[in-house]
């Protein structure tokens, strides 16, 4: 039986990501809608004090989307022009626009063999003006993140962690997000969990926090509702340029309902993830990702590495299982491959790793709702091929 996806494909019966959206949300978003305050209220306030209950961080901050989380943080930090920023090659572009968009420069890193970010090629990429490290826990899975920060730490650097990937994903039973100076969230549809468009900052600084409220709202120094509940609304200062990066009450409500699906809905992906693991780990040629005892992964993606020997390459299987009416991706193109930055990135140490792993790997279809039928069918086309 075929369905048609999200892009207008008919013939589609595996599609690559199906959003989770419950009854419950609905009536959250539909009761938002009667508010006569719509953005900057009362619910994006709730919002962001259950999503940094949920991350035990002391501030949550709700923006548009995790680049605009990205980019606020870099700003709180001071780091722009002349400064240099550590970002992985094999990442969404958002990463190192983000940087672009601060004034500073991508420095384009090797990844690991778990596509996370090489901690050795950071150690060659270091130079005087190198001022921050992006890391992302790429797929849910969580990096290298006490190493990263012990290197932040000794060089006087900035950590920002880049958990678009990894709501819910934990080390040592610390959430993601709460070893840098900042941690950076989306809710975009094919997240965990989602608010349409949306992102978050958490922090432990108090200094970092308010800053970035103010940014997020054209500098302004006082919130909407602030400046209507307490003397003359006009009343407020600008201290700096800012950006119109604000997260609207209907979008914030649909988090708040959606984060509290989120540990149901982590835990359906480690059941498919878990599924695809037993059925595809002995396959010839397919290396599957790991799963560690030691932290908890927040199956965003999942991606198995084809080898030589499994008998046909990468763009043959993406084709093979499309013309089954499975939907795949590949997650991602290197950075280095994108004219601008080609232009406005650097390269230090080589990138041999993530160069090589592209060719490789494709993301199966994962999303809360996916059938074991759907994941035989799936299974079933990578097996015969």
């Amino acid at each position: 039986m075929t369905r048609e996806d999200a892009f207008g494909n008919k013939s589609i019966k595996v599609p690559f990501f199906s959003p989770y959206i419950s009854k419950q949300d609905k009536i959250a978003v539909n009761k938002a809608l009667n508010s006569t305050l719509l953005t900057d209220g009362p619910k994006l306030q709730e919002f962001e004090n259950k999503f940094s209950a949920f991350t035990k961080s002391k501030y949550g901050i709700g923006v548009s989307n995790a680049t605009s989380a990205l980019h606020l943080s870099l700003k709180s930090l001071g780091i722009g022009k002349g400064d240099e920023v550590i970002v992985p090659d094999m990442t969404f572009v958002a990463t190192a626009n983000s940087v672009l968009l601060s004034g500073a420069t991508p420095v384009l890193v090797d990844i690991d063999d778990d596509m996370n970010l090489s901690v050795e090629s950071i150690e060659r990429s270091l130079t005087k003006k190198t001022r921050a490290i992006i890391p992302v826990h790429f797929a849910g899975k969580v990096c290298n993140i006490k190493k990263m920060k012990k290197i932040a730490v000794s060089k006087g650097l900035a950590l920002i962690e880049d958990c678009a990937h990894a709501i819910g994903a934990k080390l040592e039973n610390q959430h993601v997000g709460t070893f840098g100076d900042t941690g950076c969230f989306s809710f975009y549809p094919t997240k965990n969990i989602t608010t349409l468009e949306g992102g978050m900052i958490i922090t432990n600084s108090q200094k970092i926090a308010e800053y970035v409220k103010a940014l997020r709202n054209h500098g302004i120094t006082k919130s909407l509702l602030q400046r209507y509940s307490k003397g003359t609304p006009w009343d407020y200062d600008i201290v700096e340029p800012g950006y119109n990066y604000r997260l609207d009450e209907i979008r914030a409500a649909l988090g708040i309902s959606q984060l509290t699906q989120i540990k149901k809905l982590n835990m359906l992906r480690r059941r498919a993830f878990e599924y695809y693991n037993q059925e595809l780990g002995n396959e010839k040629g397919i290396l599957v990702p790991k799963l560690s005892k030691h932290e908890e992964h927040a199956c965003h993606l999942y991606i198995i590495k084809i080898q030589k020997e499994y008998g046909i390459s990468r763009d043959q299987l993406f084709k093979k299982l499309l013309s089954l009416g499975i939907r795949t991706s590949v997650h991602y193109k290197p950075l280095h491959e994108f004219t601008i930055l080609k232009k406005r990135g650097r390269i230090i140490d080589s990138i041999k790793n993530a160069e090589n792993t592209y060719h490789e790997i494709i993301s199966l279809p994962m999303y809360p709702s996916i059938t074991t039928k759907e994941q035989d069918y799936v299974i079933e086309g990578i097996k015969n091929h």
